[in-house]
């Protein structure tokens, strides 16, 4: 049997941009890091970060790209992939990525919004504004690979 699963939770690193394959297809690439802190042998506090290369599709991509900016806490689920390619000097490079399968939104500060996305309307009215405004103060869903919403369980649902 074999595994290739990621579990990491840190912050964004920069701006997320959102871009799209030739089909249409959504997709953003971004960095995360993640710190570990521990106690050497000499009683010192020591600190280091790890930085990750994370490649998000879909329905996922635009949400990170709306909702997600450098500094943003997010806990990403996914596997790992390496890829290699020629650069210019046809020297052949290698890069390893975390393939997002699931994304979790961490907090976000009092009175912040999700960055404006690209295709929103220019022009909102008052009244669509506050509606859009309220709903943003809701707990944010955890969104998995296929767009699905996990849903509540509802006791007329249960079997006995």
């Amino acid at each position: 049997m074999n595994l290739n699963k990621v579990f990491i939770i840190g912050r964004i690193t920069s701006d997320i941009v959102l871009k799209a394959t030739p089909s249409g297809q959504a997709v953003t690439s971004f960095g995360v890091a993640t710190n570990r802190v521990w106690t050497d042998k000499s009683g010192q506090k020591q600190e280091e970060a790890e930085f990750h290369n994370v490649v998000v599709w879909g329905r996922q991509a635009e949400l990170a790209s709306q909702f997600l900016s450098k500094g943003s806490l997010v806990m990403i689920e996914g596997r790992l992939r390496t890829r290699s390619w020629q650069d210019s000097n046809n020297q052949t490079r290698k890069v390893t990525e975390i393939i997002c399968e699931r994304m979790q939104f961490g907090p976000r500060p009092q009175g912040s919004s999700p960055r404006p996305a690209a295709t929103a309307p220019k022009s909102r009215s008052n009244e669509a504004t506050e509606s859009f405004d309220e709903t943003l103060t809701e707990e944010l869903p955890e969104i998995s690979v296929d767009g699905s919403l996990e849903s509540e369980i509802k006791p007329e649902d249960l079997p006995f």
